[in-house]
């Protein structure tokens, strides 16, 4: 995996589950990585003479002073799926990734990775996207060399229908033949590694197998030695869900319903990449 490893990588988001991975990855390919923590206590047995571990919060601009200084490539897969310490998705999403950006442009960073999700161009009518594209605007207007990664579902994420699938049936809405192929976090960490030599400026990317709801939930069953049971409910049940979440409920509660209940209502297929199969993640945490 050894590249052009002259750069000095700055890392936001190194103690989440992609961040980790891409922190393995910059390690094993012998960069010069500035890692950013709130907690640095969880990164220190990564600190030597090529691994620099940094106390700062994205959200805090003042802590952010100076970060970037030596550095030419920033990657950051600073966001939330969920709203919590107070923090909303504008918080956290737009105004912390347009801190490190700012940074950025102060110190002469040559080019900045930044994590998005699929589609979200497309979907910036939902709150967790309309923060995220907010940020992916000022990005490409920066005249800094962007990159704009769009990965489909990570494996963590189809943890839910291993959950579901404990009680011995799988519920979905519509006939469940919609389809996405989910990548796994170090195959993801790998594909922006890849990026940094590059000068792609927006790319989408899924993992290996394409499957269908009805194929995820089997397989979570049948991993379990459940019989499979699945109860498909209509569709406009959960469009029914959505309006009334978000009429009767704040941001805090619907903002990451909202977002599962639409992206998995259509096919969301981004080209292949990667080696891990989500069967494999299933048995792994079963």
């Amino acid at each position: 995996m050894k590249k052009n490893n002259s750069q000095t990588v700055l890392l936001a988001g190194a103690t989440g589950y992609l961040g980790s991975f891409i922190t393995k990855a910059l390690v094993q390919g012998q960069y010069k990585i500035k890692l950013i923590a709130r907690s640095p206590e969880r990164l220190e047995s990564l600190e030597s003479e090529t691994v620099k571990i940094i106390k700062a919060e994205v959200t805090k601009p003042k802590s952010l002073k100076g970060i970037c200084e030596g550095v030419t490539t920033v990657i950051s897969t600073v966001g939330i799926t969920r709203q919590k310490d107070g923090l909303t998705y504008m918080d956290v999403d737009y105004q912390a990734n347009l801190n490190l950006l700012n940074e950025a442009k102060k110190a002469g960073v040559k080019k900045f990775i930044y994590v998005s999700a699929i589609n979200g161009d497309k979907y910036r009518h939902l709150k967790i996207f309309e923060a995220k594209e907010k940020f992916v605007s000022e990005l490409k207007a920066s005249g800094i060399h962007y990159t704009i990664v769009r990965p489909n579902g990570f494996f963590s994420d189809m943890k839910d229908f291993l959950q579901m699938a404990k009680s011995g049936r799988v519920y979905l809405f519509g006939d469940g033949n919609q389809k996405f192929n989910p990548i796994a976090g170090e195959d993801l960490a790998n594909f922006i590694y890849e990026l940094l030599d590059t000068n792609v400026k927006e790319v989408s990317v899924g993992g290996p197998d394409i499957l269908s709801l009805n194929d995820i939930s089997k397989m979570a069953l049948q991993t379990l030695n459940k019989p499979v049971k699945i109860t498909r409910l209509p569709d406009g049940f959960r469009k029914f869900i959505i309006w009334s979440l978000r009429k009767f409920t704040n941001v805090k509660t619907y903002g990451p319903i909202e977002f599962f209940l639409t992206l998995m209502a259509k096919d969301n297929i981004a080209p292949k990449y990667g080696k891990h199969r989500l069967i494999n993640f299933y048995q792994q945490n079963s």
